[in-house]
C-alpha cells in the first residue's frame, strides 16, 4: 500500500477568549487551581453569532493554500468530530460545498473522540490508494462549549473550541503512517449521551481514572509505533501528543528522556480541543518552521470510546 505524507496546514479558533479569571466569576474555581492541576489557562469558545462551521472551513481553505492544492485535486475529505453543528448534513459535506470540493469523492465525519483526528489520517491513506485522486482533506473540529455541564467544576474548566486541518498526499513509495489504533467499549469513565439517551448532552467524565488510562495508553503507543516502524526516539523530529493535561505530556516526555525542542504544548491557550488537539499543534509547528518537509512527527492520541491511537507523520 502506498504511504502519505501531509503537504500542508491550517487552523482557525473562534474569537472569543475565556480565561481562567473568567471562569472564576461562573464556577468554584480558581486560576490557581486550574494552571496547577491541567496547565490549562486560556481556552476560544464559539460566541453569540460564531459558527463552528465556518471555523472548521476556515481551518481546511488555510490548509488547501499551505499546501498549494487546488479544492479540485481532493480526493476524499474526512473531519474528525465529536460536536458537528449539524448531524446531517456532515461537517465534511459542510466543507465540501463551502470550498467547492469535487462531488465525486467521499465526504463523511469520524467519531473517535480526541483520537479521532490519527483515525482519519489512517482511513484517509486507505481511501487515497483507491482513488485516482491523490490528495486528501483531514480536518479535526470541535464545538465543545456547547456540550459543558457548568455545573460540573471538574470538566467545564477544560474544554474549547476550535479547528485544525491537513492536506495530505498520497505517493507510490512513501511509508505508511503506520498508525496503532485501538479501543474498547467503556461508558462509564468519559460519556456524551446523544438525543435519544434520556438525559442532557453534556461530557461527563471520571477525571482521576481517565488520568490513569492516559498515562497507560500514551507509552503503550509510543512503543508501539516505534516497533512498527522499527524507529527509535532519535529518529523521530518531534512528538505531538493530544493536549488534555499538561502532566500527562511532561509524564511521557521523561519517561522517554525526550528533548524539550522535539515537544510542545499549546493546551494553555487552547485547552483540550478534542479532536482538534493535534491539527492545531501541527499547524502552530509548521508555522513556526519547527516542523517541514522532511520533517518525522510521532503522534499519540487518546480519549473517549475509550480511544487510542498513534501515528508516524512524514511532511512532504
Amino acid at each position: 500500500m502506498n504511504g502519505i505524507k501531509i503537504r500542508g496546514t491550517g487552523r482557525d479558533v473562534p474569537k472569543k477568549l475565556v480565561t481562567n479569571r473568567d471562569l472564576e466569576k461562573m464556577v468554584d474555581t480558581s486560576d490557581e487551581w486550574i494552571t496547577a492541576r491541567t496547565g490549562i489557562q486560556t481556552r476560544h469558545h464559539c460566541g453569540e453569532g460564531e459558527r463552528i462551521s465556518a471555523v472548521t472551513a476556515e481551518a481546511a481553505h488555510r490548509a488547501l493554500e499551505d499546501a498549494g492544492v487546488s479544492p479540485e485535486e481532493i480526493g476524499a475529505c474526512i473531519v474528525a468530530t465529536v460536536t458537528p453543528e449539524t448531524l446531517v448534513p456532515s461537517a465534511a459535506c459542510t466543507i465540501q460545498r463551502a470550498l467547492g470540493l469535487p462531488r465525486d469523492i467521499p465526504c463523511f465525519d469520524l467519531n473517535a473522540a480526541c483520537t479521532g483526528f490519527l483515525f482519519a489520517l489512517h482511513t484517509m491513506e486507505c481511501l487515497l490508494n483507491a482513488s485516482p485522486r491523490k490528495f486528501g482533506l483531514v480536518v479535526g473540529a470541535e464545538n465543545l462549549s456547547r456540550v459543558i455541564n457548568w455545573a460540573d467544576r471538574g470538566t467545564c474548566i477544560l474544554f474549547g473550541d476550535g479547528a485544525g486541518a491537513a492536506v495530505v498526499e498520497c505517493r507510490e513509495g512513501w511509508p505508511s503512517v503506520s498508525a496503532v489504533l485501538g479501543c474498547h467499549g467503556n461508558d462509564e469513565l468519559l460519556r456524551l449521551p446523544g438525543p435519544e439517551a434520556g438525559e442532557p448532552s453534556y461530557v461527563s467524565m471520571e477525571g482521576t481514572r481517565v488520568f490513569k488510562f492516559a498515562v497507560e495508553a500514551v507509552p503503550w503507543c509510543v512503543d508501539q509505533v516505534l516497533k512498527k516502524t522499527g524507529r527509535t526516539v532519535e529518529d523521530v523530529d518531534f512528538f505531538v501528543f493530544h493536549q488534555a493535561n499538561a502532566r500527562i505530556i511532561d509524564l511521557a516526555v521523561r519517561k522517554y528522556h525526550i528533548p524539550p525542542e522535539k515537544t510542545y504544548k499549546n493546551i494553555a491557550e487552547y485547552g483540550n480541543t478534542s479532536a482538534a488537539s493535534i491539527p492545531l499543534v501541527l499547524s502552530e509547528l509548521r508555522e513556526q518552521g519547527k516542523i517541514g518537509p522532511g520533517s518525522r512527527v510521532l503522534a499519540v492520541g487518546f480519549g473517549g470510546g475509550l480511544t487510542w491511537g498513534g501515528c508516524l507523520i512524514e511532511f512532504a
